[in-house]
């Protein structure tokens, strides 16, 4: 998918939200953690994007950012519930849905359930990623470990390690840990003003559409009693207990995940895209020949150049992509973040196009040039 083009509506209280639509099918509104959240930093990023990019195969996802976080308004006069369910009501109504389902991550799911119980009328199913539960106690040892800290990068890494990615996921946690600092301004987290956990236990029973909580069996932000106690107090909701702790759904069994989702929406479950097998078919039904580009080290260019210029080399890295496959006749078949899925009728036009991308790249007048390297690889 190429990159969703970034939109903004207004609130009804004058908040600007950011916004985006991937995809073609039934709506599905994801309501982001709170407070971390930016469109264009998550789209970037390789794991996030094939999250997005699979949630919306067969279906119309809706992307924003709440209020305070990302590219919406950070600056804001209060951050509560109803503020939140106002930012949903926003893009839905922006975007002219009658009907929607809906997608609530983490401490996102606050807002999702809210929303849900003032608008029965209009949500069709309610999703919830290990959403969390105001009275079920939480592991705050590394919170508390902080408390009073204003040091932003010690607090940002610290959550990202030992509570969000985990200490066995030291590259994701780093990567994480630079979107938390970059979703939001410091202070109104330090400060304890932002924790995004809101009591939602007197909402529950008003939430009559069909309802799954997924959650993983050894997560500990929050543990698996918050989901259970919230499924428990949902009419007829259904409880989906996953291996593992990690709380982003795109480690570990991702397709599993997504396929779960698929079912529980009614959406048929489609195969990937053709072009992803070993070795996909032309339009005349010979094989055709397959280009992956990838920018080498682009975590520990992001360390070395900062999130701003590491996003620069990798629009010229598809800029320079997407000239090249003009050129040779390729056509592209998905992006991964920092990497190109490209198919050729021809082997000898590929690898042709795969010398243009290395040569353009290393060319004098490049961003970074020297500092960065594109990998081709033919399959």
């Amino acid at each position: 998918m190429t990159e969703p083009r970034i939109q903004y509506t207004k609130t009804s209280d004058g908040v600007n939200i950011a916004y985006f639509t991937v995809g073609q099918g039934p709506p599905l509104i994801m309501v982001p953690p709170i407070p971390y959240s930016h469109l264009e930093l998550e789209w970037a990023d390789r794991g996030h994007r094939a999250w997005d990019e699979r949630l919306a195969r067969g279906k119309t996802l809706v992307r924003y950012d709440n209020r305070g976080s990302g590219l919406s308004d950070r600056e804001i006069e209060s951050f509560d519930l109803d503020g939140l369910v106002l930012d949903i009501e926003a893009v839905v109504d922006r975007l002219g849905l009658d009907k929607i389902a809906v997608f609530g991550m983490s401490q996102g799911g606050s807002a999702a359930i809210a929303f849900a119980a003032k608008h029965p009328e209009r949500v069709t199913h309610l999703v919830l990623w290990l959403p969390f539960d105001a009275e079920t106690p939480l592991n705050r040892g590394p919170y508390d470990a902080l408390k009073g800290t204003r040091d932003w990068d010690l607090f940002t890494q610290t959550i990202a390690h030992a509570m969000l990615a985990g200490w066995d996921e030291g590259d994701y946690a780093r990567s994480y840990g630079r979107l938390m600092r970059e979703a939001v301004d410091p202070e109104p987290v330090l400060s304890g003003k932002r924790s995004g956990v809101f009591p939602v236990a007197h909402l529950l029973s008003s939430v009559v559409c069909p309802t799954m909580v997924l959650h993983r069996r050894e997560a500990t932000l929050p543990p698996l009693q918050s989901g259970k106690r919230i499924a428990g107090g949902i009419p007829n909701a259904e409880l989906v207990v996953l291996e593992g702790g990690v709380p982003m759904p795109w480690v570990g069994d991702m397709e599993g995940i997504a396929r779960t989702v698929d079912r529980f929406l009614g959406i048929r479950d489609e195969p990937a895209p053709a072009a992803s097998a070993a070795a996909p078919a032309t339009s005349s039904g010979t094989l055709a020949t397959i280009l992956f580009t990838d920018v080498e080290g682009s975590t520990a260019l992001t360390d070395r150049l900062g999130d701003a210029a590491a996003r620069e080399v990798l629009r010229e890295h598809e800029r320079i992509t997407r000239e090249a496959l003009k050129t040779h006749g390729g056509s592209e078949v998905k992006t991964m973040g920092d990497g190109f899925m490209a198919s050729f009728g021809s082997a000898t036009k590929a690898l042709e196009c795969a010398i243009a991308i290395q040569k353009a790249f290393d060319a004098p007048g490049t961003p970074y040039a020297p500092k960065a390297e594109s990998a081709c690889a033919l399959a």
